[in-house]
């Protein structure tokens, strides 16, 4: 495959270990650049709905690619969102390539970005954290019977459909959208920002918002749920990335990880017992 080279790449909303969760095309994106710099805004590992029951193979080669382009170099900043909040307890955190922060500044020439999840602006997270997660585990049954459909769908030949989009688009109002993008823009120009990035509405953006005379670009990096798009940083410019390239997912691109028998194996041989 060949890859793009990238100054800095942002991804947000994996929602790793849940049924909604598309980790085959993550990892064909992934694949498929080379950034010097890594973002993952939020919302990677959803902790609101992990199971230990739960956390297939083609979602572990994702965490295992991400462990190898820190190797290779990439430095990744790891923001962390309300889905993943358990990692606030451990922020600043660095480990070698990988620093996890609440949010990042990122600046090229003249140019300053704000990078932060924006969960933060959301009242109904702050207000009522039950309602949110409540409609995360209605999102999650919905998946799974999506899941199901599509299997039906591709046994016959029949384009794959997405429940939960409409259902999002109903439950996120233009006019919610548009106080969040407000706020957020409010705060960016205040606080002296060119560019701001955000994700968790999962709904990709890319526009320029004017507050009192002052111009902002404000992006959204949407999700990998639905939308599958990121911003990324090239030229001197940031642009918000729609990826396509995922034709053939019946293909596996690497080999599975070994069973559990055969993982005894190796370190009973490795160990000399």
């Amino acid at each position: 495959m060949k890859t793009r080279e990238l100054e800095v790449s942002v991804i947000s909303d994996l929602h790793l270990a849940t049924h909604g969760s598309k980790p085959k095309k993550v990892l064909k994106y992934l694949k498929s650049i080379q950034p010097k710099l890594l973002v993952l805004n939020g919302d990677i590992i959803d902790s609101w709905r992990f199971s230990r029951n739960y956390f297939p193979k083609p979602q572990l080669k994702v965490v295992r690619q991400l462990i190898k382009m820190m190797e290779k170099g990439v430095q990744i900043i790891y923001v962390s969102g309300n889905h993943d909040e358990f990692l606030r307890k451990m922020i600043p955190t660095q480990l070698g390539n990988l620093k996890i922060v609440n949010q990042y500044i990122f600046e090229s020439g003249d140019t300053k970005t704000w990078i932060f999840h924006g969960d933060i602006f959301d009242k109904i997270i702050h207000k009522t954290k039950w309602l949110a997660k409540l409609g995360a585990a209605f999102y999650g049954f919905v998946s799974i019977i999506n899941n199901e459909t599509n299997r039906i769908l591709k046994f016959f030949g029949k384009q794959e459909i997405q429940f939960y989009n409409g259902i999002r688009k109903r439950w996120i109002k233009n006019d919610h959208l548009s106080g969040f993008e407000q706020q957020v823009a409010h705060l960016a120009l205040l606080k002296g920002y060119h560019t701001v990035i955000c994700g968790h509405t999962h709904v990709p953006t890319e526009k320029h918002i004017v507050v009192n005379g002052k111009r902002l670009q404000y992006i959204n990096c949407g999700d990998w749920v639905e939308n599958f798009t990121a911003a990324e940083f090239y030229h001197d410019k940031w642009h918000l990335f729609h990826y396509n390239g995922f034709d053939d997912e019946s293909q596996s691109d690497e080999q599975d990880f070994p069973e559990p028998q055969q993982i005894y194996m190796s370190l009973v041989k490795e160990l000399g017992a």
